[in-house]
């Protein structure tokens, strides 16, 4: 099998590299077609303007709101923005209400996942009818069911104490009026009764209307929630979406109680209604007891709409109801005067760089701007999905990051230059050198780029808000660094090496090992000169002396003292 010379490996890895810049472009061309992307990053908040929403809590007569309540709320409702893919929102508090700036405009589902308390609740089931519809006459007419009304006179309280959560006592001649009287078109999440009270609410379509027991099983007991499709005892999917529930060690004990006596009831006592934000999303018949603590959410879910409530659960129910109080449109908070400006800093970072490389390493410095550039489009294809698929959006924090990119970018490029001089000083051939300084240079670059990931992470992981932009856009550029320079800046300089301006060392090249120091000793090789060679052996020595212990010194002073003493004797 033939050697592999340096040029075949230099085209095998511009051939990788380029296989990677076609596959990002084809990713991002899907996206365009397919997934409403754009050849252009999603622009943040204080960027592009968006939408702000002030959300006031719903406080019953003589409640207050605690600043531990208010900041517990805008946790959770930055974890619940954050899973949906929205980027970059900025979430405060301003008195008893909680201010929700999103770039761009929301749907529904983020206006959703916004404002829902997400309160989860189980209760049994001790009435379930279809509600009255309008009586339709031969004529085709719709006579409209009468509208009952509650007699404020009626009992309220139980004729006898109930023994459990399914026991019909708790239905008194009150809750029946409420009951009948009640209209499943005017629900909604106001809909709450006390969790020791039974409830009177309906089907989220208003098909069924209930009266359910007290709360048997909290949803602040469910430690985990995930979305998926139902799959029967072989492992085969049915594809129905469900939720799948994840109790902690209280709710599996709680459940179990009451999986074991409603199994044992008929008709709709059999049934566990799961209530959410007052209203019934499931019903289900309890056919066994269930002591694992793992339950299943069916109904008519989609994709997108069992993630939402697997989120909502998951990340857990505010504190507090809310209502949208306003809902506005605001204007950029910086505009594109200052990304103007943010782009303009870096374009003039750039071209320091760029004046620096050539002024540095004559045409070597073209091989910099060229990796630079190689970079820039890496990147900017990278942000660009980024920005479709998973939300991103571009701050002027983020665009901060890319600026720092370039200096990061440009170090490893001058740390491998110069390991290439090294060697040339040392008295190798160009093609030797380069070998050689990148074996050398790689493990530099890697241990800075690792540093500067490391940092990026932790940054990411602590930060909130535009500071995880930069974050973002650090980690990203110094992957992409690390890329470029082994894909593009090596390659080039291995396929230069073997071209004649370079490889003998044309004074214009960056690598003419006489303007580095060394002498021409034939055959393309050069050693170094001797002012070099005692340059360096004066400057080791006092590199020696610096590095002597105090014993050490002291040694040394005492035989050059004897050393002087036997000269003098000598002489005399």
């Amino acid at each position: 099998m033939a050697k592999s010379t340096p040029a075949k490996k230099a085209w095998r890895s511009l051939t990788w590299l380029g296989v990677i810049v076609i596959g990002l472009v084809a990713v991002n061309l899907f996206g365009v077609l397919t997934a409403g992307g754009s050849w252009a990053p999603k622009l943040a908040l204080d960027l592009e303007g968006g939408t702000q929403i002030i959300l006031a809590p719903k406080l019953e007569s003589g409640q207050s709101v605690s600043q531990e309540q208010l900041n517990q709320a805008v946790s959770i409702i930055r974890q619940r923005i954050d899973s949906s893919g929205v980027s970059e929102a900025e979430i405060n508090t301003s008195g008893q209400n909680i201010v929700v700036s999103i770039p761009g405009i929301p749907d529904d589902a983020t206006i959703n996942r916004i404002e829902s308390s997400a309160k989860l609740e189980f209760r049994p089931v001790l009435v379930a009818v279809a509600p009255s519809t309008a009586a339709v006459g031969a004529d085709g007419t719709a006579t409209p069911t009468p509208v009952a009304t509650v007699d404020p006179s009626l009992s309220s309280t139980p004729t006898a104490v109930p023994t459990n959560g399914s026991d019909l006592s708790w239905v008194t001649p009150a809750l029946q009026a409420q009951y009948d009287a009640f209209d499943c078109s005017t629900i909604d999440t106001s809909n709450v009764a006390p969790a020791d009270q039974p409830l009177v609410t309906c089907e989220t379509d208003g098909s069924v209307k209930y009266i359910l027991g007290p709360v048997e099983v909290s949803g602040e007991n469910v430690s985990d929630a995930t979305n998926g499709q139902k799959t029967t005892q072989s492992g085969a999917t049915t594809g129905e979406w469900v939720v799948n529930i994840k109790f902690d060690d209280q709710g599996t004990k709680d459940f179990a109680t009451v999986s074991t006596r409603l199994s044992g009831l008929t008709g709709v006592q059999n049934q566990f209604a799961i209530v959410l934000d007052g209203k019934v999303i499931s019903a289900p018949r309890t056919l066994a007891v269930i002591t694992d603590g793992n339950a299943q959410i069916s109904g008519s879910f989609d994709q997108a709409s069992s993630k939402v409530l697997a989120d909502q659960l998951k990340f857990g129910a505010l504190p507090l109801s809310f209502t949208v109080q306003s809902q506005d449109t605001i204007s950029a908070t910086l505009g594109s005067t200052q990304l103007v400006s943010g782009l303009i800093a870096g374009l003039i970072g750039l071209i320091l760089v760029v004046l620096y490389s050539l002024l540095q390493y004559r045409l070597l410095g073209f091989v910099t701007v060229a990796s630079l550039v190689v970079a820039a489009v890496i990147t900017y294809l990278l942000i660009t999905i980024l920005s479709w698929r998973e939300g991103y959006r571009l701050s002027l924090a983020g665009v901060a990051g890319l600026i720092v990119a370039i200096g990061i970018t440009a170090d490893s490029f001058i740390v491998y230059f110069e390991r290439v001089r090294d060697e040339l000083r040392d008295g190798r051939g160009l093609e030797s050198a380069v070998e050689a300084g990148w074996k050398r240079a790689i493990r530099t670059v890697l241990a800075s780029d690792a540093v500067n990931f490391l940092a990026a992470g932790v940054l990411f992981i602590v930060a909130v808000g535009n500071v995880k932009g930069f974050a973002l856009t650090l980690g990203l550029t110094t992957i992409v660094d690390v890329v470029v320079v082994a894909l593009f800046t090596h390659p080039v300089l291995q396929l230069l090496a073997q071209t004649r301006f370079f490889n003998e060392g044309h004074r214009f090249s960056g690598l003419d090992p006489r303007a580095l120091g060394a002498t021409y000793r034939g055959r393309a090789k050069f050693r170094p000169s001797d002012e070099v060679a005692s340059a360096k052996l004066s400057s080791a020595s006092r590199e020696a002396a610096k590095r002597q212990t105090i014993a050490e010194r002291k040694a040394s002073e005492l035989v050059g003292s004897s050393s002087d003493r036997s000269t003098d004797g000598k002489d005399s």
